[in-house]
């Protein structure tokens, strides 16, 4: 893998040995700059889920439409229709770590769509909580803590990822009603931390009413 760097004076290309590292030196990086602290265990599933939807034939599914990501709704109801514990498990696993990865990596492209990224983050928090409850309860309870912190994390990880995503894109004053979108919905941290950088202050709907 090659990771593109660029700064004020010249531009060169980074050789990465493999994606596991790439994602796991960008993961630290990031979680320290967002100053989130998670476990071990954690950020080794991060860095795995990222590893493995990089190759977009884990990402998407073949459906009667042809390749596409399925909706969430649909992922949900597998799980809820699924006739064994194991593969209620695995469908919820699948429904958090669709949400997770594609919230931190196309928010931007939830612009102007139906479902924005919150949706995702609810889905997405919602499913790793679930099945941390049910881990907890059986034979598996460290997995239990990892979507526990997943879930309690979510938008902390979202925002870290999308550093990731976003470490060869500048930011313009175009882009500035989508960051602001982006906090409103979500609280992003980030986000605000990005209007700042374009001379915003972001400051909520209600006081701008007062």
């Amino acid at each position: 893998m090659q990771q593109a760097e660029s700064d004020a004076s010249n531009e060169r290309v980074l050789a990465v040995a493999s994606l596991r590292e790439y994602f796991h030196d960008a993961l630290q990086k990031a979680l320290a700059h967002q100053h989130v602290a998670v476990e071990d265990q954690t950020e080794h599933y991060v860095v795995n889920l990222l590893t493995i939807f990089a190759r977009s034939e884990q990402l998407f599914e073949q459906t009667p439409d042809g390749v596409r990501l399925r909706p969430l709704v649909q992922m949900l109801s597998d799980a809820l229709e699924a006739p064994t514990v194991a593969e209620r498990e695995r469908y919820l696993q699948r429904l958090g770590d669709v949400s997770l990865f594609i919230s931190g990596f196309f928010a931007h492209g939830f612009a102007r769509k139906v479902v924005d990224i919150d949706y995702h983050i609810a889905m997405g928090g919602r499913a790793y909580e679930t099945l941390a409850t049910g881990l907890r309860r059986g034979r598996r309870p460290v997995l239990g803590r990892v979507f526990g912190e997943l879930s309690a994390k979510f938008q902390p990880i979202v925002d870290a990822l999308g550093e990731i995503s976003d470490a060869a894109k500048r930011y313009t004053q175009a882009d500035v009603l989508r960051l602001y979108e982006v906090w409103l919905k979500t609280g992003s941290k980030r986000a605000r931390g990005l209007l700042r950088q374009l001379g915003v202050e972001a400051t909520p709907v209600a006081l701008l009413q007062q």
